[in-house]
């Protein structure tokens, strides 16, 4: 039984591994349009909601936004530790200070997707923006259900939703990274187990990596 356990958890593992590395999408330009990066801001996600309760359509939005901004601060957690360890290349701007500079202009969660990637970061006075989108049918900020059942995988209760996090260059506009992963109860029992996870498992693929580009030198 011991070694039975110790093979499913190796083959999650590994499966894992390989899905994070198939998700994963890196412009062959991105050395050269990321060169004089020094700074990144971190803006909310979009989030779009399909749960089961009646909601008002403020409710639903309300409840939206939160989740946006849940996954904000989950990333800046998650850059803000291994930044400790200088692990990045890059620094990342604090979220509040984003938000802050963003309300200054009128920018609201509301409105926020109507703007370029080039205009953000002109107002936001960074080199790129990391954002993305977020698809659920539960609040991923509130937990999802602790129950563990095999036959959830089976027959789709297990499956919560899909998040993408991209990144985008400042100048260009142009997409540079783009990572997606399916939510579901092995991803992570809340927003910022998910993002510590996930982001953990494509650590090898991040771009701003100083290991990774210590690597690319050498080869």
């Amino acid at each position: 039984m011991f070694y039975k356990r110790i093979t499913l958890l190796i083959l999650l593992f590994t499966t894992g591994l390989l899905m994070a590395q198939k998700d994963i999408y890196e412009s062959n330009r991105f050395d050269e349009l990321s060169l004089d990066h020094e700074q990144l801001a971190i803006i909310p996600f979009i989030a779009k909601l399909e749960l089961r309760q009646t909601l008002t359509k403020d409710e639903r939005h309300q409840l939206a936004e939160r989740e946006g901004y849940a996954v904000q601060d989950a990333l800046e957690t998650y850059f803000s530790l291994r930044k400790k360890r200088k692990k990045f290349n890059v620094d990342f701007q604090n979220t509040d200070n984003t938000n802050a500079i963003l309300a200054q202009n009128n920018i609201k969660y509301d409105n926020i997707d109507v703007y370029t990637v080039k205009d953000l970061c002109k107002i936001l006075d960074v080199d790129g923006i990391i954002s993305g989108n977020l698809d659920l049918n539960i609040l991923l900020s509130k937990g999802v259900p602790t129950d563990f059942n095999f036959l959830d995988y089976f027959n789709g209760n297990a499956n919560y939703g899909r998040i993408g996090i991209k990144i985008s260059d400042g100048d260009t506009g142009k997409l540079l990274w783009k990572y997606e992963q399916q939510i579901n109860k092995k991803t992570g029992k809340n927003t910022t187990e998910l993002i510590d996870r996930m982001m953990k498992l494509a650590s090898r693929k991040f771009p701003y990596d100083k290991e990774k580009k210590r690597k690319k030198r050498k080869s």
